[in-house]
């Protein structure tokens, strides 16, 4: 099991950043709280939500490479995907776009697998796809984009991350939100009345696209417990909706949920694809503990819910084998550095001014995954728990990590 801690250098910016903002908006207060001191946002737990029993079980195949080769991964996620859709949605020369997680410049697993996206983009045109697009837009840490100005490049992140060549080589269209400008976004609605005060903004390329394959990866998140394929929506947003989203940081989590429920994707969002032979198993998003598994999962669903209590399973079961000296128990745990965090955001966003009025975020922990406030309000807005078919393509996956991932998403 290889790893990687997070380096010393991103570990002192990280905690820099949050000394200085404690200092500045007067948030060491915020340390001493606890996650549960609003009962408002306090997770739902499992018993209050109902399994979805009235409807047929919701599939989510899995498959494992036999060796770590690119070749083997390709093939495990061209199979998986080939299993899990018999691509009838898909006419000859539609266009397909492909949402990847391109939240910074590092190598996935921080940023989506390279591998995977090569070999989609290749089979998605062998089953008679036009334009292939593919395209994000990062944080604000490493881009600073406004109606008036743009520091930093979406294009270079993605070179440096090792996706451009991957996208570029494999015959796909590489595509950065804020190179199309501010008003290149239209106004977005979800498919019922919640959280957002807001119409949400989304980037105008896919209206071009018929059909949307989402790729996410399979990481901690400081702020959120975890970024999956429901976190992964945030890189549609223009500026002023992630100022929205971390303003009201007391429903971060819900608000990501229903952020997955904007009209576009419900019409358009096929597939979930990612893979799980790498994990960023600490921190997140941006760095944190590499962590290789024993088995190169690869795991796709039509339905990003589903995907996600699978994706989240894998995480949590990895997580159980960190060695001792490896954990990182005080960025993953503290709920003061997720609120003074997710402070510093808000004041990248739009200012100290704004930041100070911000609301506090409440994160809790995430031992089950149904501590997960992102997957539980899904839950209850796409009409309750699945109920989970794991589907084990071409019985690559051993009978133990099956066992115990369907022990997992079953409560």
């Amino acid at each position: 099991m290889n790893s990687k801690k997070i380096n010393r250098k991103n570990f002192l910016k990280l905690t820099g950043m949050t000394a200085g903002a404690a200092a500045v908006i007067g948030s060491l207060r915020l340390m001493k709280d606890d996650i549960f001191s609003d009962k408002k946002y306090q997770h739902t737990s499992f018993s209050k939500i109902k399994m979805n029993l009235d409807k047929e079980k919701t599939p989510v195949y899995i498959s494992a490479a036999q060796n770590p080769t690119k070749k083997a991964m390709e093939e495990a996620v061209s199979n998986t995907v080939e299993a899990a859709s018999d691509f009838k949605w898909l006419k000859k020369g539609q266009t397909v776009f492909i949402k990847p997680v391109l939240n910074s410049g590092n190598p996935y697993p921080a940023t989506t697998n390279p591998v995977a996206l090569s070999a989609m983009i290749r089979l998605l045109r062998r089953k008679g796809a036009g334009r292939v697009i593919v395209g994000d837009m990062s944080g604000i840490e490493h881009l600073k984009f406004f109606e008036d100005r743009t520091t930093g490049s979406s294009r270079k992140l993605m070179e440096a991350s090792g996706m451009l060549s991957a996208v570029t080589e494999a015959g796909g269209e590489p595509y950065f939100f804020e190179k199309a400008g501010w008003d290149s976004f239209y106004e977005d609605t979800t498919d019922k009345p919640g959280l957002w005060k807001k119409n949400i903004m989304m980037p105008s390329i896919l209206k071009e696209a018929d059909h949307i394959v989402l790729m996410p990866r399979c990481s901690r998140h400081i702020l959120a417990g975890s970024s999956l394929g429901l976190k992964a929506v945030v890189g549609y947003w223009r500026t002023d909706t992630r100022l929205e989203y971390h303003y009201n940081a007391k429903s971060l989590h819900e608000l990501t949920a229903e952020g997955n429920r904007a009209t576009t994707l419900l019409d358009k969002q096929r597939l979930v694809v990612s893979t799980g032979d790498k994990l960023l198993s600490t921190v997140g998003p941006d760095d944190g503990y590499i962590q290789t598994p024993d088995e190169a999962l690869v795991i796709v669903s039509e339905s990003v819910v589903a995907h996600d209590m699978v994706s989240l399973a894998w995480l949590l079961h990895n997580r159980t084998t960190l060695p001792e000296d490896m954990q990182n128990k005080f960025l993953d745990h503290s709920t003061g550095v997720a609120k003074i965090v997710n402070k510093v955001v808000v004041k990248m966003l739009s200012g100290w001014g704004k930041a100070a009025a911000s609301e506090t975020l409440f994160k809790n922990d995430l031992k089950t995954i149904w501590d997960d406030r992102v997957l539980n309000h899904g839950y209850k807005i796409s009409g309750g728990i699945p109920d989970i078919d794991l589907v084990n393509v071409k019985s690559r996956v051993s009978e133990k990590t099956l066992k115990k991932l369907h022990a997992m998403v079953h409560g």
